[in-house]
Formats: C-alpha cells, structure tokens, sequence
C-alpha cells in the first residue's frame, strides 16, 4: 500500500512547519518546564486557529497525524493529545478551550491540568469531572504530570476504546516527528564536529548508527500512515514509532556526547520527551500485548 498525502494536506503541513518554525519552541518548552505558560498558551491559541483542535472531528486521522508529527518535531508543550486527540474523540465535538484527561491505568495522571480549563478521569466506564490532587515529576520537564479525583458529576462514556485508539496515534504521530527532529540535529551536528583532524560524520561507525535511525524511523511511518487510514492497529504504530525514537535519542546522545544532555543544550529537550513519551497512553509491553491478542 502507497501513501501519500493530498495537495491540501501537504500545504497544511506546510503552514504548521511555516508557524513552528518562526516560534522559537525551545525558548516555548524552557519556559513552560519552568512554570511560565505565557508562551504555551500564546503558541496554543495560534495553533487553534489553523484548526489543530479540530482535526479529530472536522477533519480525519492522516491531518491529525500530520499535527502532532509537527508539533513533536518542534517540541510544543502542551496536552495536544488529550485536547486534539482522545477528548474531541470521546465527546465527539471539539473542546471549547484546553482540557486534560486521566484515564487509569494507561493514562494516571492528567498532563498539564493545572492550565486546563476542563479536566476529566475516566473510571468503571464512566467520565467524570474532575481536579487536581497533587503534582507528579516526569523526566520530560516539560509535562507537567497531575493526579486527580472525581469531583462527582459523572456521565456515561461511549467510544472509549476509539478514543484512547485516536490517542495512542497521536502519541505514536509525536514520537515521529521528536526521532525526525533528534536525526535531523544530529546529522548537522556530526557535520561540524571535528576529531583528530576530520568531521565525525565522515567515521563509519557513526554513519552506520545514523543509517539505522533513518531506518527505523522509514519504517514506522507506513505504520502510522496505516493505522491513520485504519489499515493496521494504532498499537503496532505505536510500539513502532516509539523503537526508532528511543533509537534516535540514544543514537543522538551517543554522537553528541555529554553536551546532548544538558538543560542548556536544545537536544535534551527531546532527548526527555521521547522519553516520557514512550510510555504515555500505553508502554511498549501492553501495546505488544495488545498487538498479540489481536492476531
């Protein structure tokens, strides 16, 4: 099977790559990891109006995967998957505003719910309203980790494995673009490294360690492309695309040295978020379960 996006598709990942690319997104993650969610939440409301939180409803899952490809590759903060993917979803229209979601025991905590205007849990079947209980750290600084509780007011939930499917997609269409963007660093980067008189690009061993990144990332994004158009499960893209971006973390970190992994250092910021990232909605083990089961 061939994919390929359309015209209007391509030109919509054009204008977020456009947008994303004039923000400064680094300054946008420090800040918010540090508490400031000025820039977030300015960034969020000009992402809003190209449409991104409408997609799920409005649109389908390849432009949702186009978002959240970019919106990984830029490392925006935020609960994009939550207010895009699995709660637009759920309640079949889109969010008036930012909202956040526990869902036990894939999902324990709400992402960022102290920003969010709506926060829920689902439990026994059920979605709830809920608040905020305590903070949760998470090696990615910028997700901001909440437990919550029920506040009381509860309604009947229909979809919810469709639901948690388009988020497990969303997450999986984030691991992608944050691999993208970690090879893409790391090829300039072993391009202007010198050691013992030659670029480091130029051994061997580091063109073989970046030639299996590339690999592994062409190989999971038929999965996510199949899973977006219903071909495959969301499951087999997920545990895909979060193989080849740990490999293109360790692999960046590896290229770089000990300087990738300083806060002060852009690398670090996705380093840690495809670190969170591989086990949110789901780790590896259950998703290969999951994958299992379905055979």
């Amino acid at each position: 099977m061939r994919f390929e996006h359309t015209a209007d598709q391509r030109d919509f990942a054009a204008s977020l790559e456009s947008l994303l690319a004039s923000a400064d997104t680094p300054a946008v993650a420090r800040a918010w990891a540090d508490g400031d969610s000025e820039p977030g939440l300015k960034l969020w409301a000009r992402l809003a109006e190209q449409g991104v939180t409408m997609l799920a409803t409005e649109a389908g899952p390849v432009e949702l995967c186009i978002a959240l490809e970019a919106l990984g590759r830029h490392a925006v903060p935020g609960p994009w998957v939550e207010s895009a993917a699995y709660l637009p979803t759920l309640l079949g229209h889109e969010l008036d505003g930012i909202g956040s979601v526990a869902v036990p025991p894939h999902v324990p905590y709400a992402l960022d719910a102290d920003i969010a205007e709506q926060v829920y849990v689902v439990h026994d079947g059920a979605l709830a309203l809920a608040e905020t209980v305590a903070m949760r750290h998470s090696v990615d600084r910028t997700r901001r980790l909440f437990e919550v509780t029920s506040t009381g007011s509860t309604s009947e939930a229909t979809g919810l494995e469709a639901a948690f499917d388009a988020a497990v997609l969303a997450t999986s269409a984030q691991l992608l673009g944050a691999g993208e963007r970690i090879l893409a660093d790391s090829v300039t980067y072993v391009k202007q490294r010198r050691q013992f008189g030659r670029e480091i690009g130029s051994y061997q061993a580091i063109k073989h360690a970046l030639a299996d990144v590339r690999i592994a990332l062409d190989f999971a994004r038929p999965l996510v492309d199949g899973a977006a158009v219903g071909a495959i499960s969301p499951s087999a893209a997920k545990v895909a695309c979060a193989d080849a971006a740990y490999l293109a973390s360790r692999t960046g970190l590896q290229v770089h040295g000990a300087i990738g992994y300083t806060q002060e250092f852009d690398l670090s910021i996705w380093l840690t978020k495809v670190r969170g990232l591989v086990t949110a909605w789901g780790t590896p083990a259950y998703h290969r379960t999951r994958i299992l089961e379905s055979l």
